[in-house]
């Protein structure tokens, strides 16, 4: 929550909502924050009113009804304790919480602009990927066919397929993109309406057929059914499959062993998590891209805390970059480090516990110290043995743990620089899962850091 003197700063309602945009992004599935989050904006912020425009009648439903607690939660972090939720459909027409939403048409998906192959960063854990989706528009339907690609979320399928779609369309090919979900959706009301027909020749004669996320029709035996005989009709006329899944074909739960065998006709290639200097490089490109000049540090402090995927690189990129706006101050690693807090809240190396007392750091080395069997000058100095190493991280992540300090601060008591504080934290938060005597020997510390602090009787 921002704190009386920065709530004073007049900012829009739009560069707020961006800010609550970043976080929720990172909080909802993929395919829930494109279609319901990704084309809102804040219009207004008056008194404890929120204005929160969407593209549709059904969208602000959806939002009202099924996500309005989850937005008051982001948003009161953001302004106030009451703030209270309007939502306004932004073409004109009106809405009620008690409207019925007017029918939808059923619209595939387009390409999203900047889903490229030039904007996609490649590193050690995906390069095998993009070379499959690039050979696949060089010789569509001849080469890997299919291609299946598994990876976690938010590590760059979606991306991938976006990128093959607008290759292919330059190309002149009928290119046709669409999740698992909408598919399903689809033929399930091809059923009801009577229009199969339609719907198999809507799919079973493009170019090339992206498929999204297809594990969701694992157990729904029609859809299955459906997409074998569509996967096979395309494949026999040498037409182009792609799928993407968040597990490998052999993994999928509840899907038939005649289509699984069919994913294993062409080439199988698995996105793992990037590297640390690859997420450097795809926040540094996302800055450039926003037109936001992003000092290294702060990239690395992003790359360093955000690690399972670029969705969640992106969103705490997009969420300093508005609050330094929301602020009115350059990012920096301490602005960094207030923007990420209830974000990464509880982790490492961030944010302290809110009951912990300050306690002076020299005070905090010399325990450490003692219980290490080493010198306070030692922690502090260039020592590289294992012992005065494992005792100043512990050092380092005690000191920011207890008294909430800012990277730069903690580096400070000892002659690093922010990076090197981040690495102890992460170091000893790692080992702790594991090693059951040093969370004995840092609880200790704590104890008597605690009893130290309380008042003689």
């Amino acid at each position: 929550m921002l704190k009386t003197g920065e709530s004073m700063v007049v900012r829009s309602a739009r560069e707020i909502w961006d800010i609550a945009l970043g976080e929720l992004e990172v909080q909802v599935s993929k395919s829930n924050y494109r279609t319901w989050f990704e084309k809102t904006l804040g219009l207004s912020y008056q008194n404890r009113y929120f204005t929160i425009g969407t593209p549709t009648v059904f969208v602000a439903e959806y939002l009202d009804r099924n996500q309005r607690s989850l937005i008051e939660k982001t948003l009161i972090n953001l302004t106030r304790p009451d703030i209270q939720l309007v939502f306004q459909v932004t073409d004109g027409a009106s809405y009620r919480p008690d409207e019925t939403p007017a029918p939808t048409r059923d619209k595939s998906p387009g390409f999203n602009s900047k889903y490229t192959f030039d904007s996609f960063i490649t590193g050690s854990g995906n390069r095998l990927a993009y070379a499959a989706a690039l050979s696949v528009t060089e010789n569509p339907g001849h080469g890997y066919n299919p291609l299946f690609i598994y990876a976690g979320v938010g590590l760059g399928k979606t991306h991938l397929l976006h990128a093959i779609g607008h290759t292919a369309l330059a190309q002149g090919h009928k290119v046709l993109y669409t999740s698992a979900e909408q598919f399903t959706n689809e033929f399930v009301n091809a059923i009801r309406h009577k229009q199969t027909e339609a719907f198999q020749q809507k799919y079973r004669t493009v170019d090339i057929l992206l498929i999204d996320d297809i594990q969701f029709i694992s157990g729904k035996e029609q859809t299955e059914e459906s997409f074998y005989h569509t996967f096979n009709e395309l494949h026999n006329a040498n037409r182009q499959i792609v799928v993407t899944s968040d597990l490998a074909p052999k993994a999928l739960p509840l899907i038939e062993d005649r289509l699984r065998s069919r994913f294993g006709w062409g080439l199988t290639v698995d996105i793992q998590p990037p590297d640390l200097e690859t997420r450097m490089a795809i926040l540094q490109d996302k800055a450039v891209t926003r037109g936001v000049s992003m000092p290294p540090e702060v990239i690395e402090l992003i790359a360093r805390q955000s690690r399972d995927n670029v969705r969640e690189l992106e969103g705490s990129l997009n969420r300093i970059i508005a609050y330094a706006q929301l602020v009115g101050a350059p990012p920096s690693i301490e602005l960094a480090e207030k923007a990420l807090e209830s974000v990464v809240g509880g982790r490492a190396g961030i944010k302290s516990t809110d009951t912990a007392a300050a306690v002076p750091p020299s005070k905090v080395i010399s325990l450490v110290a003692v219980n290490f069997q080493v010198t306070p000058e030692d922690v502090k100095s260039r020592r590289r043995d294992k012992k005065t190493v494992l005792a100043r991280q512990v050092a380092m992540y005690l000191i920011k743990q207890q008294n909430g300090c800012s990277l730069a601060q903690v580096g400070h008591e000892f002659g690093r620089d922010h990076s090197t504080v981040i690495h102890a934290c992460e170091k000893i938060a790692t080992e702790l899962r594991h090693n059951s005597y040093l969370d004995r020997v840092i609880q200790s510390i704590r104890q008597n850091l605690t009893s130290d602090q309380r008042p003689s009787d």
